[in-house]
């Protein structure tokens, strides 16, 4: 009973580098519980049914456990497990090409793509069954870089060190990715 108590009182970060220091299974497993619903939940917005969507996650974990000691603090746990998620069903999602993408998304050029928005306001506006539509028609990575942004509330800075890229680079690509959700929004029916 005590060690429960003191495992739930352990920040992420501590837990991490405990689980990493012991190889403790145990610990994994407080992670897990904290982590299992939104992972699952991220999981089943990559995928075709409750069964896969189970499935993406226990691979997420089998490889978060395997990959644990490359965390290196640079950003909150929460952000770099997110992250993780969503680059590991990102990778599924390319390995199983079953998702097509639409002849609406197809058609959309560069400079077609290039609608300006002063804010993102219009993401926010969106209807959500028709914008969840939208999120399975566009790249699998604008996907992923608009659900961190917008859904998990990753800060351009968290997503710099995230992704490995300059602000500048993080802000063209979300721009471009909001450009391309509008545009295949107002095309869906």
């Amino acid at each position: 009973m005590e060690t429960t108590l003191t495992t739930s009182k352990l920040t992420d970060e501590e837990l991490v580098r405990n689980i990493v220091k012991d190889n403790n299974t145990l610990l994994f497993g407080v992670l897990y519980d904290r982590y299992a619903t939104r992972i699952y939940n991220k999981c089943y917005g990559f995928s075709k049914s409750q069964k896969e969507a189970e499935d993406l996650t226990q691979d997420v974990f089998l490889q978060l456990f395997v990959k644990l000691a490359s965390f290196k603090e640079r950003s909150k746990f929460s952000s770099w497990v997110y992250s993780f998620t969503y680059n590991f069903c990102v990778n599924y999602v390319n390995r199983n090409r079953e998702r097509k993408i639409s002849d609406a998304s197809d058609s959309i050029t560069e400079n077609e793509a290039g609608v300006q928005m002063s804010d993102d306001n219009s993401l926010y506006e969106m209807k959500a069954e028709k914008l969840k539509q939208a999120l399975t028609l566009i790249d699998p990575e604008e996907k992923k870089l608009l659900l961190l942004k917008y859904q998990d509330d990753i800060s351009i800075k968290e997503l710099t060190e995230l992704l490995e890229i300059s602000e500048s680079a993080v802000k063209m690509r979300l721009k471009r990715a909001k450009a391309r959700i509008l545009e295949i929004y107002k095309n869906l029916d």
